[in-house]
């Protein structure tokens, strides 16, 4: 048994690290999420080891033939509800289901990209410096890390910071927010078809000086035209 005081990882690390499949893989996982630019790597190592957690526990209640009485059929009953609150289950989804969840899904369910998702900020990457920045909040409560995993009943909650300048509606980044929505919608319309978004690189720095003025850190903000990096606890 350990020190109590020093709780050992619960991150998994590759078992090979030069594996190429692996390393494109990942390196595509974390442009198409907007993960940290040095050590996006180990966010995605998270998930995994989460998902891998997940999956054993699932396997081995499979597994079992006893599963529909005592207490494993409500450690069964157990794991699908908590699945199911996170997001990763849909309503109705058996102890089967879990084994179909992937790492994408997992990514999904994190703040930074339920905030794009529902349309507050123009890129996964501008969603990531919202939130370290205190514009986001879930319900009164501010947020800050990007890796928190929303639960389905927190989506609805989610919302501007009540002290941030995004909250006020008349504000430009709100306008352009929508003018860029209707647009989308638009394409959307005519062809009938995905369409590749594309934002406008000066939003997007218009976005992180807003956010970096508004907290009063200017060193935040991005220099000579490369975005600075951003701390998750």
């Amino acid at each position: 048994m350990g020190n109590p005081k020093f709780a050992r990882p619960k991150t998994r690390t590759p078992s090979h690290p030069w594996k190429q499949a692996r390393i494109d893989e990942e390196h595509a996982l974390k442009e198409k999420y907007g993960l940290k630019k040095v050590g996006g790597m180990r966010e995605i190592w998270r998930e995994k080891s989460a998902l891998r957690r997940h999956r054993n526990q699932a396997m081995k209640l499979i597994g079992r033939v006893d599963t529909s009485e005592g207490h494993f059929a409500r450690e069964k009953t157990d794991l699908v509800e908590s699945l199911r609150r996170k997001g990763l289950l849909p309503e109705g989804a058996g102890i089967d289901d879990v084994l179909q969840i992937t790492v994408e899904h997992m990514l999904s369910r994190r703040l930074q990209s339920v905030v794009f998702y529902k349309g507050l900020a123009p890129t996964m990457r501008s969603s990531r410096n919202l939130i370290v920045h205190g514009h986001v909040c879930i319900d009164n409560q501010r947020m800050t890390v990007p890796g928190y995993h929303v639960l389905k009943h927190e989506e609805d909650m989610i919302q501007y910071s009540s002290n941030s300048p995004f909250a006020d509606s008349e504000h430009q980044f709100r306008k352009d927010m929508e003018e860029l929505r209707l647009t989308l919608v638009a394409d959307d319309d005519d062809s009938g078809i995905e369409p590749v978004r594309v934002v406008d690189p000066e939003f997007v720095e218009q976005v992180k000086r807003d956010a970096a003025a508004s907290t009063g850190t200017e060193d935040s903000a991005p220099k000579d035209g490369k975005p600075a990096e951003e701390s998750e606890s």
